[in-house]
């Protein structure tokens, strides 16, 4: 298998192994509690689910479904986009159901890409967001992800020292991992960067509605005067209606970007099973009090994280939008990199987390922490971690180098 160009061109999947760890360690008995994966078990909003029985089984909707998505749910997604962003979009041109934001990502990427293309992502970063390109034959050159001016200094240097020119700029905010959120100042900038330069920007929005200052949720891109001309937004059903595993999502924005997702993905695939669309479509288009509680669910779950993590002495910052915390190792730990001391969190203190490092090299020095477990769980959590690191210094000197724990 390793011989495969493309099989190739991808590095080993970190998160694999700890899932290796994690799995070997459930079948010998022990409770890991699971913060690393960032699966929703929240329960899907009851009338999304009442809409897909009610759909099931009728024979039209056995057969194959369309590609770019229903026409209905096209029709919602538009009606989102207007009444939460006041954008304006055409359902027929400017909107392609995608089976999760995942694969949209990644058939765009095949879409737009030519071998040897460069591409601009932020690092560190969705994997998708790299390895969609380096798949499609792709060349990655890494900028910041925080959204600050540094980002536009680190881009055009980029842009300056890529042969060829770079084609595409990625963006993700709320970020995954970091939980980082631009303003729609960062925005104007972006857009006016991406035609100074003629990039396309390629904006990942999956977590648009888990945000926790209501005053201030996180914009669109596509709010930007004329960035439709340059711009692509992928959204998604995962993270706001509790959705993962019924895989739809979206590509919104430039129709000419657009037309070229919907012609590959029509080669690709028949769209999801129709009966999905329509409960999805009943989601965009029903009441958001479900959007609410999900907000105030993952809140309540990140104040007790930083407040029993704090107490078992590590440090969380507060994140402000996503289901994550991007959380750096403890000092002694750093050195170790974060795959190895997440190995050691299942080992040590049956809690898994996702280590950095699968996110770009710029994150070995950091955790994601999802909020996927309840209340009482992330305290149990904090309170296994407290375990580990008090005992620390008697069980893990010949793990850890001996002058980490001078500092």
């Amino acid at each position: 298998m390793s011989d495969f160009y493309r099989i190739k061109r991808l590095p080993p999947y970190v998160f694999e192994q700890v899932n290796r760890i994690k799995a070997a360690a459930r079948a010998n008995g022990a409770d890991i509690i699971d913060l690393g994966m960032g699966n929703p078990d929240l329960q899907a909003p009851q009338h999304v689910i009442d809409k897909l029985v009610e759909t099931v089984g009728k024979p039209r909707t056995d057969r194959y479904s369309a590609s770019k998505g229903i026409g209905g749910l096209r029709r919602a997604q538009a009606g989102y986009y207007e009444r939460r962003f006041g954008v304006t979009l055409n359902p027929d041109t400017q909107v392609v159901a995608t089976l999760g934001s995942k694969e949209g990502f990644a058939n765009m990427a095949q879409a737009i890409t030519e071998p040897g293309d460069v591409i601009l992502v932020p690092n560190p970063s969705y994997p998708i967001h790299a390895f969609g390109f380096l798949m499609a034959g792709g060349v990655i050159r890494s900028v910041p992800a925080e959204p600050t001016p540094d980002f536009f200094v680190a881009a055009e240097r980029a842009v300056a020292h890529s042969i060829p020119k770079p084609v595409a700029l990625v963006v993700c905010y709320p970020s995954n991992p970091t939980a980082y959120v631009a303003s729609l100042d960062f925005y104007r900038d972006l857009v006016a960067f991406a035609k100074k330069h003629e990039l396309i920007l390629l904006s990942d929005l999956a977590y648009s509605e888990v945000y926790f200052d209501e005053s201030n949720p996180p914009p669109s891109i596509l709010q930007v005067p004329g960035a439709i001309d340059v711009a692509v937004e992928f959204t998604s059903m995962s993270k706001t209606f509790s959705m993962a595993g019924w895989r739809i999502g979206f590509a919104v924005g430039n129709e000419r970007l657009l037309a070229a997702l919907a012609r590959v993905k029509s080669y690709l695939d028949y769209g999801a099973f129709t009966p999905v669309q329509v409960a999805a479509t009943a989601a965009l288009n029903g009441p958001d009090d479900c959007i609410r509680e999900m907000r105030a669910t993952y809140k309540r779950r990140r104040d007790v994280m930083v407040d029993s993590f704090a107490k078992a002495g590590w440090t969380v910052p507060v994140p402000t939008a996503s289901m994550f915390a991007w959380v750096q190792i403890p000092e002694k730990f750093r050195s170790m990199g974060s795959l190895e001391f997440s190995k050691l969190l299942v080992e040590k203190a049956d809690v898994a987390v996702a280590p950095g490092i699968g996110f770009g090299e710029h994150g070995d020095d950091y955790v994601r922490i999802a909020l996927v477990e309840n209340e009482q769980r992330i305290r149990q959590a904090a309170r296994n971690i407290r375990k580990f690191f008090d005992h620390a210094d008697q069980t893990l000197h010949n793990v850890v180098p001996r002058s980490a724990w001078a500092k």
